[in-house]
Parts: C-alpha cells; structure tokens; sequence
C-alpha cells in the first residue's frame, strides 16, 4: 500500500514505521492524501495530532464533516484503545506512532495492533524540559550569555512561541541560572551562571537520534567532510556536521575522525540523504552517520566553518564529549 501526501517530518516518521506502507511525498497538496492499492486508490482527508485519548477521539467525530467521498485519516503520536474503538466504529481511519492501523475503505481492509504500551503520564505536571523547542531556546542563551533578553527577544531568536520562551526563562530564573530586573514587558534576564545552564540543557537534552550508516570514499578524514559538505550542499540538503568532525574544522588540533557524524533533515528518507551525499549506505564500516532527531530542532544555529555547515559550538561539544 503506497500514500502519497505532504506530510511534516514526525508523521513521515510514524508513517515510514508501517510495515508494508510506502510514502511518497508530493508537492504541496492541503491536507489531501491518497491512498493506493492492488491497482485502486482512494482520496482520503488527513489530520494530525499528538496524544488521541477518548475525549479527542469524540471531539474528531463530531468536528468531522459528513464527507463519505473524501474519508479522514487520522494520523497521531499515540491513541488509547477506547479512541480507536471510537474512532472504527465512526469510519475514521488511524494510524499511531505505536504502530496501530486501521484503514477501512471499499476494497481495502487494514488493521494491525501494536503491543508497545503507551507512557505514562504524571500525575502533575513537570517543568519545562530543555528539549526540543525548550533546548533551543537554552542553545540561544548560551550562544549570547551576556545579553539582557526580554521574553520577546528570545522567542524570536529561537524561533518559539512567546508561551514557550516564557515558560523556560521562568524555570532557569527559579534554577538560579538567569538573573532578572525589571517588571512587565520590560523585564530582562541574564545568564549567570553558563556552565549551570549547559550542564542543566545537557543533562535534558538527550538526543535519541535514528542513524543512517553510509561510506563514501575519501583518502583523508578532511577530505571527507568537505566532499560530505560539498554534495550536501550542492543537494540543497539542510544538515551541519557535528562531533569530531566539526571540532576538526573549528580546532585543527582535533585530527582523530573515525566517523564523520551529520545531523540532517528530519523529514529526508535515508536514501535520499545517501543519494545526496553520494555516499552508499552500509551496515558496518561505515565512515559517515546521518542522524536525524523528530525534528530539525539539531540544526539549530548552525554555521559556516571553512566552507562546511556546522552544528552550533555547543552541540559539538556534546557530540564530541558523548
């Protein structure tokens, strides 16, 4: 079975999990997929969530026009049981990040079950991890530690909404690692403490990153990142070389480059980033790692170094010191 759609990089990620489901990306379309299969196809509507508990589900049912010519898919991170039930019974298609399906159209019958068991949930809820959007905002504080940041200023550095940056200031300036003045709008905060602010975003921001093993032949390890960043480059391919490889171009004193790490675009398919580098993908001896996170969060203030994108100095330190 084959969907074609525009789709953002975590449902191509739960999608790209399917057994046996093929995506094909198509140039910008709405929110219309279609679906084929054993020579058929179907048009379907699609809508995106995060967590589908019962009261989404009957929220999605009743905000759901009557369209039997354009059925919806539903595509979340997670879904309870009961929101399936809910959901099959008002003929609305499913697929999770679990790995549940079902998808019941004129001359199609899909269902699968996964057996991973969602997370739980706290009772109350935590503070603002620094982590994904959260982390880059830490990232941009770091970058300008002595800078007087408002609220708005940050938001707009780090490319987050005002409620997030406001949320992660509050938390550092109770942390102890920002140092505030002023009251309302113009009320400013300052890192003081950029070692606690790191070893707190570190400690956080674990990066859980799917890998894509690649050699591409090079006869120096500065060879290789450059023909790495050349081709890259050359694809239009958003990625920044990180780890030892990056702290080569930054400190020429670094030379031991086993592997050349590279975070890359969520949304891209393995093959597209090996076709791209003109590198062939491996299963072991490998001399390139794509690494891709559940959004482009990692390229995050990446830079220029001696002509190869690069992840931004704190990322390499981490993925120098990991």
């Amino acid at each position: 079975m084959n969907i074609e759609g525009t789709f953002e990089a975590e449902t191509l990620r739960i999608l790209r999990a399917i057994p046996g489901l093929t995506v094909t990306a198509e140039a910008d379309r709405g929110q219309d997929a279609t679906l084929r299969f054993a020579g058929n196809h179907a048009h379907v509507a699609v809508e995106v969530k995060g967590r589908v508990s019962a009261a989404t589900a009957w929220q999605v049912v009743h905000q759901t026009p009557s369209r039997p010519d354009l059925p919806l898919l539903l595509i979340a991170s997670e879904t309870t049981t009961e929101a399936r039930t809910i959901l099959g019974d008002h003929g609305i298609a499913i697929i999770d990040g679990l790995g549940n399906v079902h998808i019941e159209l004129p001359g199609l019958l899909v269902h699968l079950e996964s057996r991973e068991r969602p997370p739980s949930t706290a009772a109350t809820s935590p503070p603002t991890r620094l982590r994904g959007k959260a982390g880059v905002v830490a990232q941009a504080l770091l970058l300008r530690p002595q800078h007087e940041w408002r609220v708005r200023d940050v938001a707009e550095e780090a490319e987050v909404s005002a409620g997030l940056a406001h949320r992660v200031l509050a938390r550092l300036e109770a942390e102890g690692v920002l140092a505030a003045k002023g009251t309302g709008p113009s009320r400013v905060r300052r890192v003081t403490s950029p070692t606690a602010l790191l070893d707190l975003w570190a400690e956080e921001n674990v990066d859980r990153p799917t890998r894509t093993r690649a050699y591409l032949l090079a006869q120096t390890p500065q060879q290789l990142i450059r023909a790495l960043g050349a081709n890259l480059g050359r694809s239009g391919i958003d990625s920044a070389v990180t780890g030892a490889a990056a702290g080569s171009l930054l400190a020429p004193s670094v030379t031991a480059v086993p592997v050349v790490e590279v975070w890359a675009a969520a949304a891209l398919a393995p093959e597209q980033l090996c076709s791209a580098a003109q590198a062939d993908p491996v299963t072991d001896g490998q001399n390139v790692v794509f690494l891709q996170a559940k959004d482009d969060t990692p390229l995050a203030f990446h830079e220029n170094a001696n002509g190869v994108s690069v992840a931004n100095l704190f990322r390499v330190l981490r993925r120098s010191a990991a």
